[in-house]
């Protein structure tokens, strides 16, 4: 069997050095560069928004999920702002020339909370499990055909196709290692222990008080000593905007980003609080993306002048000032600005003007009737977006005679609106790009994710079989420009076809007390362990 060990990845990201542990860690790039020795003891007080279904980043992609797992789970890997791997679990890897195996070297002496050792059967199990059950280890994995074990500290991923994303599909809270003897036999989407987790991770988790807050503690026997730091975390699920703002100002919340964090219009004014920190870095490793779907199950929305008109009556510009106050960045495709990479900056939004929408609606047999009224759509928002987003769709579409009725929900009753009984015209989302667009939006436009009750896939119910071509060869394509070629065809293709309306980068503000230290060291952002985040009195 033939192994590559290069210095630096030799094409795109399929083939990296073999890592080693103690990595120039990237502390500056945390809340703030450390000033000091990291202080041990002392409690978190973490608010997340909004409330997540489980606590494990299994079989779900949801916020709240990948935030919380990661402390109490592990990945194989982690990675830096600039996407390389660091070792986690595994301590070194390699890639065959051909890029159809990836040999990864384990940690030894790592224990389960339960006592028991972690082992390569673990990864096995978690890789083949993470194919069939979580929504996007359904594309990531597509190519996995065997993960071999031959010896309990090493596992070599069999690949079909090479997968030129893999590496960087690793972390924990997007795969995320668990126990097999804990989660073999049986049904892994009701398996107790998404809830109440076992983990290798530096935080062993001790309650979840439906509703209120969930409580990890220090785990004393963690492999990397003596990290973490903290011995105890306390995540309080605050749902109201103004309540996580007046929590973060007095001091009984220390962290809070994004759906968790402080309305956009109090910012500046927490910016001058002397006790707060307010950083607005996006975090690579997730790429935050907001965008509007259409349901092209809608026959009224099956008409591509109408999703053009509707396209044409939302001023994107006015709504980054009014509604992201600024904060946000714009992208009218589908690949984010946060993924320079393959990003195609030629593709701009449909020009604002309503006229020529009413104009277009009116050729389109949707004339306004006595009551001023076109069309009426439902309107639905995920709960990681604004209730002022949907509004402002709201209020731009009524002056073109479409009435578009908000229907707002919980998140976990949107998620069943929205994927499992497609009970909506138009609904304004929020699926992040990820790391790599085969991963974060080949999900939303392949035609085969289409499946009725899997939550963040393709909500549009877009078909495109040029696309689906695309897709398909970028995801398998080693040669980084062939690669970028191919998602520029895609990018201009679905933009041509408007199954969405592409907003771009929403903001991602995080606010934190003065004290708290380290809280963001990798590339994923609050998604990473906390295990070296410290409190500095």
């Amino acid at each position: 069997m033939l192994f590559s060990t290069i210095s630096k990845p030799a094409v795109g990201r399929l083939t990296y050095s073999l890592a080693i542990a103690g990595v120039l860690a990237l502390g500056a790039l945390g809340t703030l560069t450390a000033q000091a020795q990291p202080k041990a003891g002392g409690t978190l007080n973490w608010v997340v928004n909004p409330v997540p279904s489980s606590l494990v980043p299994l079989t779900t992609t949801a916020g709240g999920n990948t935030e919380i797992g990661p402390k109490i789970v592990e990945g194989l890997l982690t990675y830096d702002y600039d996407l390389k791997p660091k070792p986690l679990l595994a301590t070194a890897w390699n890639v065959s020339k051909d890029g159809l195996q990836y040999r990864f070297d384990l940690r030894k002496g790592v224990k389960w909370h339960d006592g028991r050792d972690f082992t390569s059967a673990d990864v096995a199990f978690s890789i083949l499990t993470l194919k069939q059950v979580h929504p996007r280890g359904r594309g990531s994995f597509a190519n996995v055909v065997e993960v071999k074990t031959p010896d309990a500290h090493t596992a070599i991923i069999v690949l079909s196709k090479p997968s030129p994303f893999l590496l960087t599909a690793l972390a924990a809270a997007e795969s995320p290692i668990v126990p097999k003897h804990l989660y073999e036999g049986s049904d892994i989407a009701t398996n107790k222990y998404n809830s109440s987790p076992i983990g290798t991770g530096p935080f062993i988790f001790k309650e979840w008080a439906q509703g209120s807050h969930v409580i990890l503690e220090r785990n004393p026997n963690y492999w990397d000593k003596p990290k973490p730091y903290l011995e105890r975390i306390v995540v309080r699920f605050i749902t109201d905007g103004v309540a996580r703002a007046a929590a973060l100002e007095s001091g009984g919340a220390d962290l809070g980003a994004g759906a968790a964090g402080v309305p956009l219009a109090d910012v500046e004014r927490f910016k001058k609080l002397p006790n707060l920190n307010v950083d607005s870095r996006n975090w690579p490793y997730v790429g935050d993306h907001q965008q509007l779907y259409f349901n092209l199950d809608t026959p009224a929305l099956q008409n591509i002048e109408v999703r053009r008109a509707i396209a044409q009556a939302i001023d994107v510009n006015a709504f980054a000032k009014t509604v992201w106050y600024g904060y946000g960045k714009l992208s009218a495709s589908p690949i984010g600005t946060l993924q320079s990479r393959y990003h195609d900056s030629s593709i701009k939004p449909y020009p604002y003007n309503p006229k020529q929408a009413e104009a277009a609606l009116d050729a389109a047999g949707f004339k306004r009737d006595a009551s001023g009224t076109r069309l009426k759509l439902r309107l639905l928002f995920n709960p990681f977006v604004e209730r002022r987003a949907a509004d402002f769709v709201r209020q731009s579409l009524g002056r073109i005679g479409v009435e578009a009725n908000i229907e707002s929900y919980d998140f976990a009753t949107y998620v069943t609106k929205a994927y499992t009984d497609r009970a909506f015209d138009i609904t304004f989302e929020s699926l992040t790009n990820i790391f790599d667009p085969s991963v974060g939006v080949q999900r939303i436009f392949w035609s085969k994710n289409f499946k009725v009750g899997l939550p963040f896939s393709n909500a549009p119910h877009y078909v495109n079989p040029e696309v689906d071509k695309l897709l398909e060869a970028a995801a398998v394509e080693v040669d980084e420009g062939r690669r970028r070629e191919l998602f520029v065809q895609f990018q201009k293709v679905v933009h041509n076809d408007i199954p969405s309306i592409e907003v771009g980068a929403n903001p991602n503000i995080t606010v934190s007390a003065k004290k708290v230290r380290d809280y963001a060291p990798t590339g994923e952002g609050l998604r990473g362990s906390f295990s070296e985040l410290y409190l500095q009195p």
